[in-house]
């Protein structure tokens, strides 16, 4: 079956590969080809009367005919088609269509393809349609709209509606396309239409001022005071305004949309004054940011357009605007058997709990089987009288009987009253992550941060919310599928996540298990500055890095403080909104889901320094949008602590081999009578429920990560903040600087050079451990040569070149 499934997978692969080549071929021959279209049309508006003789020419070569044509007697003849016969001068449209299709075949660029094209082709017909009705046809052969421009505007649409309803008609097509194409154009058509109407307002008032007397002297005070007086004598000392002069005056403007304007001259275009005031007020009161901008005589429409563009809600996808989920064809989708279970199977089964409970004399009134894919169960509704805990004691004889391993009863059912057994199919059916991902329950999910686990025994998929677990502790031995289960959460948010809306911290101990996601680093993978690999397997910087999301998690909260909110949604909707200044340090905040495997051995070889920076992160990091999936063998106490695992409500336990590790898991038994490979029992807190783990290969997750890899992504990883030991910024007026590290001018020079005040860079460069590399930066901060630590942001460096910093070294001595 492996072997099957890997033939598949490579078959799939070269797939892939053979039609990429034919894209990449296709689009470079579809652009040399629309590059040698468009030469030739607008060649042939030049030499088209000298090249009609040839027109009907052979178009082989040897007759003696010649176009004047750059393209040739061919180029002729296609731009005879586009021009004469088709749309006339739009037909350029055609060749640039064209190559834009190619610029997406070629995936270059970050163009919008079908609303391109949407514009050129109506821009098209409607510009052969505009020369059809107005134009002449001794133009181009055809006239300037062509053929088709020529019979549908000039015979048929004036025929129909006249030569004015064409126009009218063609004008009213013209605004539709114009709204379709430019951002905004009604709102700019609406305040270009204000200040023409504001301008001739101030003309008309301006020569009404002219024809008052020169010598009322109160009349001429106020037009001097709002400057309008433009019709004074020359012997008046005024000065004139003018209104196209009105440079530098701040044009205040609020963000709600009822809100007056006002214009240049003082004057309100939204409403009263005092209405003005008050909804000014309002947004001040909303801790809302008012827009200022200088507003230019002749061109304060745009700015009215941009302003009223930024009232629109932020997107925090825009950076990211053609990336592309991964399809659902690049899973496997295992063919499913006919029956996983006989009629017969079920025959036999019931007819053995029946006869098995009877032997205790235990009478049932009524049995029923649900079938899932590894697991049938079996629900008995006793008789009256029969006591649960009677029927509860027979698990290993009813087991026995059955010859099956993983006997699990649960008494009663919650919400049913029945008491249900759970029997071991003989032929299990693999649960793929395909048709997991593919079904209704988890595309149709409304959750913040949906993870599809697998399908329960009604084969129902089983899709919850890790925003709302808020951690989720996942435990098993070894070799049942605890690795199967964190791709299964990986690949379900990969699927369903935005690059703007969610980042992954990986420990990954082992270094074999996560490194397959390195791919996707500038899309959804965040790290610490400076930091090599995005896939954390040094111990030492699982430490750093958990302290980092802690300092993270305190810039959070400060800004849901600062935003009035309670959690991460409603401080984002609230940044969506404009409703929160960037440039008060308020930025959109992605969901961090920090995934650890094998947690038991980071506590063995890092002990308290993990234990209580994710002690902090399981209490406090909920509200703040980091949330934790740690994967271990047995979550015993001296691994995961009460403090710790309080947080952990929801919890996945795969096979054990005791009673002990099941309650230590689950806090009750059950995970010992599971069957391995991928069976297990998820607690949410309130109840537990049976699923069957989604099975993804790692052929499969290799094809999702280089289809996301292969998308434009970010500059760089998500930047974590950086951390800085307690020891490293402690003791600073104790730093001795007669007792210098050998290396102190090596990171002095090195930190000079680059303009980086950052540890991780010190130790990177000159390959150190990170206590050393903190000494020396301590060291360079009592020199005066970096500043103190700021945060999350990086030291401040003082001295600004090589030759500055030997001088300062000389005076250090």
């Amino acid at each position: 079956m492996a072997e099957k499934v890997k033939k598949q997978a490579a078959g799939e692969a070269s797939e892939v590969k053979r039609a990429a080549k034919w894209r990449v071929g296709a689009g470079i021959a579809l652009a040399v080809t629309s590059v040698y279209v468009l030469v030739s049309i607008i060649s042939y508006f030049f030499y088209w009367d000298v090249d009609h003789s040839v027109s009907g020419a052979p178009l082989a070569a040897g007759d003696g005919t010649y176009a004047r044509n750059l393209g040739g007697k061919v180029g002729n003849y296609l731009a005879g088609v586009f021009v004469r016969r088709w749309f006339g001068v739009a037909s350029v449209c055609i060749p640039v269509a064209a190559f834009i299709v190619a610029l997406r075949l070629l995936r270059l660029g970050r163009l919008k393809t079908v609303r391109l094209l949407t514009i050129l082709l109506s821009l098209m017909l409607l510009v052969s349609l505009l020369f059809g009705v107005c134009g002449s046809q001794m133009l181009l052969g055809a006239g300037l709209g062509g053929e088709y421009g020529y019979f549908i505007g000039h015979v048929w649409l004036i025929a129909t509606l006249g030569k004015l309803g064409s126009l009218m008609l063609l004008l009213v097509a013209f605004f539709a396309l114009c709204c379709y194409a430019i951002p905004h154009f009604p709102q700019r058509v609406k305040a270009l239409a204000k200040r023409i109407a504001a301008h001739f307002c101030k003309k008309k008032e301006g020569e009404n001022t002219a024809e008052q007397p020169a010598d009322d002297s109160d009349d001429t005070h106020v037009a001097d005071e709002h400057g309008e007086n433009e019709g004074e004598d020359e012997g008046e000392e005024s000065i004139p305004f003018e209104p196209d002069a009105a440079v530098g005056i701040k044009l205040i403007v609020t963000p709600s949309e009822d809100d007056p304007v006002e214009d240049g001259d003082g004057s309100s275009t939204g409403g009263e004054d005092d209405e003005g005031e008050n909804a000014e007020t309002e947004a001040e009161a909303n801790g809302e940011d008012d827009i200022a901008l200088q507003v230019d005589g002749d061109g304060d429409e745009l700015q009215l357009a941009e302003v009223q563009a930024s009232r629109l809600p932020y997107d925090p996808k825009a950076d990211l605007s053609r990336y592309e989920h991964p399809p659902v064809e690049l899973l496997n989708d295992y063919p499913k058997s006919v029956k996983s279970v006989s009629a017969e199977e079920l025959e036999q089964n019931k007819d053995k709990i029946v006869r098995t409970l009877g032997h205790y004399n235990i009478s049932i009134s009524e049995i029923r089987a649900t079938i899932g894919p590894t697991v049938t169960l079996y629900e008995i509704i006793p008789a009256p009288g029969v006591r649960i805990s009677k029927i509860k004691g027979l698990e290993n004889d009813i087991a026995l009987s059955l010859a099956a391993l993983g006997i699990r009863i649960i008494a009663p059912i919650p919400g049913k009253g029945t008491i249900g057994i759970e029997v071991p199919n003989q032929h299990s059916e693999i649960v793929s992550m395909h048709s997991v991902v593919k079904s209704a329950e988890f595309n149709d999910a409304k959750f913040d941060l949906p993870i599809a686990l697998g399908k329960t025994i009604t084969n129902k998929t089983f899709v919850i919310d890790l925003a709302k677990m808020p951690h989720l502790l996942i435990a098993g031995a070894t070799g049942q599928g605890k690795s199967v289960g964190l791709n299964a959460v990986l690949t379900s948010l990969l699927y369903k996540m935005h690059p703007s809306q969610l980042k992954f911290v990986l420990v990954d101990p082992k270094k074999v298990e996560l490194p397959l996601y390195a791919k996707v680093e500038k899309h959804f993978l965040a790290k610490l500055p400076d930091a090599e690999d995005a896939i954390i397997t040094d111990n030492q910087k699982v430490i750093y890095t958990l302290n980092s999301l802690c300092i993270e998690m305190d810039a959070r909260y400060e800004l849901l403080k600062d935003a009035a909110v309670r959690n991460i949604k409603e401080y984002n909707q609230k940044f969506v909104d404009r409703r929160l200044n960037p440039e008060h340090g308020h930025r959109y905040l992605p969901y961090i889901v920090l995934v650890i495997d094998e947690f038991a051995d980071l506590i063995m070889t890092a002990g308290r320094e993990v234990e209580m920076p994710i002690a902090r992160l399981a209490q406090l990091a909920r509200a703040i949008g980091i949330h934790l999936v740690i994967a271990t063998q047995r979550p015993t106490t001296n691994v995961i602590t009460g403090l710790i695992k309080a947080n952990f409500p929801a919890r996945v336990a795969f096979r054990v081999t005791s009673m002990i590790d099941s309650r230590t898991i689950l806090d009750t038994p059950g995970a010992q009578h599971l069957i391995g490979k991928g069976d297990m029992l998820v607690s949410t807190g309130s109840d537990i429920v049976r699923v069957q783990c989604a099975f993804v290969d790692t052929p499969e997750v290799e094809k999702i990560v280089d289809f996301i890899g292969s998308q434009q992504g970010y500059p760089t990883a998500f930047m974590l903040p950086e951390y800085v030991p307690e020891g490293g910024d402690g003791d600073r007026e104790e730093v001795d600087l007669s007792r210098r590290d050998s290396m102190f001018e090596q990171a002095a020079r090195l930190v000079v050079e680059t303009q980086q005040g950052s540890t991780s860079l010190i130790q990177r460069k000159l390959n150190l451990g990170y206590n050393r590399a903190g000494r020396i930066m301590d060291q360079l901060e009592a020199a005066g040569i970096v500043g103190p630590p700021d945060g999350s942001k990086p030291r401040q460096v003082r001295v600004p070149d090589v030759m500055a910093l030997e001088q300062m070294m000389r005076q250090i001595g």
